[in-house]
């Protein structure tokens, strides 16, 4: 990890050291999920046999998963993997029912009723990766809220190993919070057939889930094409911020920089402290664990983009934090809480030296779908809001429009909408002349 002290930096090299790895949304990129994109468009399931061929190296008989596959996923897992599935999925339906979104009535004036009311959105797709490795969390993350709204159908879509199935702890998952259809599609192609529809996949109305550079551009492009899909969020490679003060314990922080380092070449970690000891020791501590990793070569692809940064106090730290707007925050210090108030742009926060990033993204219950490269300072994670549509709703009474059809009727003609302003004042006067 490179070393370097904020406080030496000019502007320029400042925005160097927070900058993330190159965004993979060069031209050839660009043109290659088009032409992804518009083979699965034209051509359907056909297209998506093919490209399930080439890129993950599986010939589909069958694009959907059908019932014996969901149970013969179910028989062979370890009986303590589909319990902590389910304990994880307990809490994370505990948290986000809490946190989800409420209706709304309240009276603004005599006789006005302005209320909020809640709709699911109606077809939902959710992708879950399964690249260098397959990730049922995801699954859990995104079902159980998508579950709590509400939505009339949710697809799912997960890439087939070589044997033309999906991973079995993703499917028990994917059962147990409730996804109608799987389908064994990843990449672009998957993005494509739930934006569009094909034969097999029903076409969504948005489109859920992290994913490679691949599956971000696809999510980028059919959500600005109007016969696309929305999409939860921008999301990049994972990252993780540590701010950690003298006291913090150097194996926990060079342990969580690496929990997000070994998730691809192009994840980064960054570790701020006012502290030149822990620096060294959180360096020296990084350089060992790695060693033991499974995944230690991915970490140090990850490491070499990565930075250890020296600032002058926990309140730069902050402010550095804040600049960066990272997918994780995690504060190792003394006293998390004091910092917390001066946080404005994080994915997720994780407060002092027993809240390791992990929990997060198992079964903590807060939400592991979250905003990436800077997106955090106008985004947030995935909740069951995400899944909802909020409509006004209002109702006015005979006093009502007497109450606030002047006003209407004022700021109306303000804006020379004579329409506006004679669809009130002919009202007015018909309760006039009826008074």
């Amino acid at each position: 990890m490179k070393r370097l002290d904020w406080n030496v930096l000019d502007e320029t090299a400042r925005r160097d050291a927070l900058a993330r790895p190159a965004q993979l949304r060069a031209d050839e990129l660009r043109r290659g999920v088009e032409r992804i994109v518009a083979a699965v468009r034209e051509r359907g399931d056909a297209a998506l046999r093919e490209l399930s061929a080439t890129y993950d190296r599986c010939t589909l008989d069958a694009i959907a998963v059908d019932e014996a596959e969901f149970a013969a996923a179910e028989a062979f897992l370890d009986p303590d993997l589909k319990a902590a599935i389910r304990e994880a999925a307990a809490r994370i339906e505990l948290f986000h029912r809490a946190a989800a979104p409420q209706p709304v009535a309240v009276d603004t004036a005599p006789g006005v009723r302005v209320e909020r009311v809640l709709r699911p959105i109606s077809r939902v797709g959710l992708y879950v990766p399964a690249g260098s490795a397959p990730l049922p969390s995801t699954a859990l993350m995104l079902g159980v809220p998508a579950h709590i709204a509400g939505c009339r159908e949710v697809v799912l879509c997960s890439p087939a190993r070589a044997d033309g199935r999906c991973d079995e702890a993703v499917l028990y998952a994917a059962r147990l919070t409730g996804v109608h259809q799987v389908f064994k599609l990843g990449g672009a192609q998957a993005i494509a057939a739930m934006a569009y529809g094909t034969a097999s996949v029903p076409k969504c109305d948005k489109l859920f889930g992290p994913g490679n550079a691949w599956v971000t551009e696809a999510k980028l492009q059919v959500s600005s094409d109007p016969d696309g899909a929305a999409i939860d969020m921008p999301a990049g490679p994972s990252e993780v911020l540590v701010i950690a003060d003298a006291e913090a314990n150097p194996v926990f922080v060079a342990a969580d920089l690496l929990s997000q380092a070994e998730h691809g070449p192009d994840s980064q970690v960054i570790l701020l402290s006012p502290s030149a000891e822990l620096l060294d020791q959180a360096a020296a501590e990084v350089e060992r664990q790695c060693a033991a990793l499974p995944r230690g070569a991915i970490a140090r692809q990850a490491l070499a983009q990565s930075r250890l940064i020296a600032v002058d106090s926990l309140a730069q730290a902050v402010e550095v934090s804040n600049r960066y707007a990272p997918e994780h925050l995690i504060l190792q210090v003394a006293a998390p809480r004091a910092l917390l108030d001066g946080i404005d742009s994080a994915g997720s926060i994780f407060l002092g030296q027993w809240t390791p990033e992990s929990v997060g993204d198992y079964c903590s219950g807060s939400n592991h779908v979250l905003p990436t490269y800077g997106y955090a300072r106008s985004y947030s994670g995935v909740s069951v809001a995400s899944y909802q549509k909020q409509i006004s709703v209002q109702e006015v009474s005979e006093e009502g429009l007497r109450n606030i059809g002047p006003c209407t009727a004022m700021l109306a003609a303000a804006e020379q909408l004579e329409a506006h302003r004679r669809a009130v004042t002919l009202r007015l006067a018909t309760l006039e002349a009826l008074s």
